[in-house]
C-alpha cells in the first residue's frame, strides 16, 4: 500500500493551498483517511479526517478554513483557505484500511509535504 501526497508549498497569509493524497496497492477497504501535521517543536496532530461514510472531523484551529473531501474511495483532498502562519507544518496523509478480506485494520502514511505560510 502506498499513499502519494502532494500539494504543499509556500503561500502568503490569507492564501490557499490544496493537498492531495492518493492510496494505491492492495486495498480491500478504507475506513478513514486524514491529514496530520507536525510543526517544528510540536507534537503531531490530526488536522482533519473523513470516514468511508462521509463523516468529517476538524481540529478546532482549522474549522471554517479547511475542508476535507474524498473524490473516490482512495483519494482525499484538503482544501486550506485563509492560511495563517501558525498553519506552517509538515502535513502527512494517513489511511486506516484493510488490505484484504478479514485482515486487521492498519495505518498507512504518505510522505510529508511542507506547508509554509509567510509574507
Amino acid at each position: 500500500v502506498q499513499l502519494q501526497a502532494s500539494g504543499g508549498g509556500l503561500v502568503q497569509p490569507g492564501g490557499s493551498l490544496r493537498l492531495s493524497c492518493a492510496a494505491s496497492g492492495n486495498i480491500f477497504s478504507i475506513l478513514a483517511m486524514g491529514w496530520y501535521r507536525q510543526a517544528s517543536g510540536k507534537q503531531r496532530e490530526l488536522v482533519a479526517s473523513v470516514s468511508s461514510g462521509g463523516s468529517t472531523y476538524y481540529v478546532d484551529a482549522v474549522k471554517g478554513r479547511f475542508t476535507i473531501s474524498r473524490e473516490n474511495a482512495k483519494t482525499v483532498y484538503l482544501q486550506m483557505n485563509n492560511l495563517k502562519p501558525e498553519d506552517k507544518a509538515v502535513y502527512s496523509c494517513n489511511a486506516n484500511l484493510r488490505s484484504s478480506v478479514g485482515s486487521a485494520l492498519s495505518n498507512y502514511w504518505g510522505q510529508g509535504t511542507q506547508v509554509t505560510v509567510s509574507s
